[in-house]
């Protein structure tokens, strides 16, 4: 008999959203069993359909911050790895609802490492972000950064969530992997500066209005980079908690990319207009300077700098 090419199952949280149904794609090709749980508040079932004749693939759908439901998935699928993807990542929509930050980025979180204590699973992949820091454009952060203090609700729970983590992995003897990472952009992408140029361009080709003076200035992480990164670094032996920033060491300003989607959808003599000021919202970051050496000296390179991503997501949708 053939040995079975599983090597173990992975539940991804999250697993039907931009991020996390390209995490399940990497799974799957590495020959891994991979569980995807996900209520569709920001994923769909679309995302994921085109696993749906693998039997390695397996799409639960339900709210990873019911506690006794989500506990009940994982004991009955026994993942040796939870891959925590679901939270809320429309940053501009909670600055207006702070709720839906507490209940989709931290009450999961709590929930996945409840279930993990519950059921002996000792291995987590937790994705944070660089909103963790908050606005510090006047010093590159690294993992070592001290005095974070995030100003979006995102950011908060984020961070609130990294410090459950640090004492759910004390307490219980969890190896966690975390990654904060700036914006991700890719194949599937539907919201953020990208998607709304676009949405903006098409109701008026003449015009287009940004947010803030323009000169926001931010790494973007081409998807396929991230999520190659996830898989290698979660399959990486290491004790207690790690933690990476990752992305890439070059960034776009938001005029750039208007000036990239313009040219991709053939239109030329746009005129911009501004908000004003530096920021496109209240909680917004306007730049900042991440420090990527440490994941650097470990061995991983992007494909792709942050104009490639940018340049490659575009080129990605049909518009």
């Amino acid at each position: 008999m053939a040995e079975s090419k599983i090597k173990e199952t992975c539940l991804v949280t999250g697993g039907a959203g931009f991020i996390g149904s390209n995490l399940c794609a990497r799974l799957l090709a590495d020959g891994y069993r991979v569980i995807c749980v996900d209520d569709y508040t920001l994923g769909t079932p679309e995302n994921v359909e085109r696993f749906s004749g693998n039997d390695d693939f397996k799409l639960i759908e339900a709210d990873v911050s019911d506690e006794d439901r989500f506990a009940e998935i994982v004991k009955e699928y026994k993942p040796e790895i939870i891959y925590h993807l679901a939270a809320n990542s429309d940053i501009q929509r909670s600055a207006a609802e702070p709720g839906i930050d507490h209940a989709n980025t931290f009450n999961t979180t709590y929930s996945v490492l409840e279930a993990m204590r519950k059921n002996e699973i000792k291995r987590l992949f937790f994705a944070s972000t660089s909103a963790i820091y908050g606005d510090k454009s006047s010093e590159q952060v690294s993992e070592e950064t001290g005095g974070l203090a995030p100003i979006s609700y995102y950011g908060g729970a984020k961070l609130a969530s990294e410090a459950f983590i640090s004492a759910y992995s004390y307490m219980n003897d969890l190896d966690v992997l975390i990654f904060r990472f700036p914006n991700v952009i890719g194949p599937g992408l539907t919201h953020g500066v990208i998607f709304d140029f676009i949405k903006r361009l098409k109701e008026n080709p003449r015009e287009l209005t940004i947010l803030g003076d323009g000169r926001q200035c931010k790494p973007y992480l081409f998807v396929e980079d991230l999520v190659e990164a996830i898989d290698d670094y979660t399959h990486r032996a290491h004790k207690g908690v790690e933690i990476y920033n990752i992305g890439v060491d070059s960034a776009t300003t938001v005029n750039e990319i208007a000036d990239m989607v313009c040219k991709r959808m053939g239109l030329s003599d746009v005129r911009y207009t501004y908000t004003g000021g530096n920021v496109g919202w209240k909680g917004d970051v306007p730049a900042f300077r991440y420090d990527i050496e440490k994941i650097l000296q470990s061995g991983w390179r992007p494909k792709h700098t942050s104009n490639e991503a940018v340049k490659a997501t575009l080129d990605s949708l049909d518009i």
